[in-house]
């Protein structure tokens, strides 16, 4: 399929773009199957081990995947674009905890660890693939996420998992606050099922982009 040159100066065709969602959706759903099936746990039960095992299995994953991406090659090694996603991590983490406090997440020693790993998460799913990519770059930080205006096919690849993730997270927290009593309220319970389906929604999503995109580009090229 069609080959895209964007501005990172990396070429990445939209199979490759395939390629690297399936291998972060074949993790997820891994580390789901091993939680529920050998170690008996979920979300809603275990939320702070389920979200344990989760990262464990998808943040490498992540990181390894994007890191092949980062811009300026030439300048910037495999090693320095892991260890700007790790640092994206951190970074990505205290943001999400500083923001989901502001829209009124719980505070509380007995809360710490869950935010604290439903932020780890979040930032898995925004801040790693962007910080392995683009690394501090303002102008593709602005360009994906505050005008949201991607260009080219990485750009795709990170955008719209990570809007799917974020919007999926608001939508998860509508529940909390309803006079329901059921486990799956509990903070982060519902806001970590609903990143989990909003970042798989977000890859499903860009697969068809980038089907789109991918076609349009074969077409101009055959022309």
């Amino acid at each position: 399929m069609g080959t895209t040159n964007i501005n990172n100066n990396v070429a990445v065709s939209v199979s490759d773009a395939f390629r690297v969602h399936l291998i972060s959706v074949l993790g997820l759903a891994s580390a789901i199957w091993i939680a529920h099936n050998i170690y008996t746990i979920n979300l809603t039960t275990h939320p702070i081990q389920a979200l344990r095992l989760i990262l464990v299995f998808e943040t490498p994953i992540l990181i390894s995947l994007y890191s092949c991406l980062g811009r300026n090659r030439e300048q910037c090694s495999y090693l320095v674009a892991v260890g700007r996603g790790m640092l994206g991590l951190l970074a990505g983490a205290v943001f999400m905890v500083l923001g989901a406090v502001t829209l009124g997440a719980p505070v509380g020693i007995q809360y710490m660890k869950k935010t604290i790993y439903w932020s780890l998460l979040m930032s898995s799913f925004t801040f790693v693939p962007t910080s392995c990519v683009f690394g501090s770059s303002w102008m593709d930080w602005q360009r994906l996420f505050a005008n949201t205006k991607p260009i080219g096919v990485v750009d795709y690849m990170i955008c719209i998992p990570a809007h799917g993730a974020v919007i999926g997270a608001w939508l998860g927290a509508w529940p909390m606050p309803l006079d329901w009593e059921r486990p799956w309220q509990e903070w982060p319970v519902c806001v970590s099922y609903g990143a989990l389906a909003g970042y798989l929604v977000g890859v499903f999503a860009s697969w068809g982009v980038l089907l789109v995109f991918g076609k349009r580009e074969n077409h101009f090229k055959g022309d």
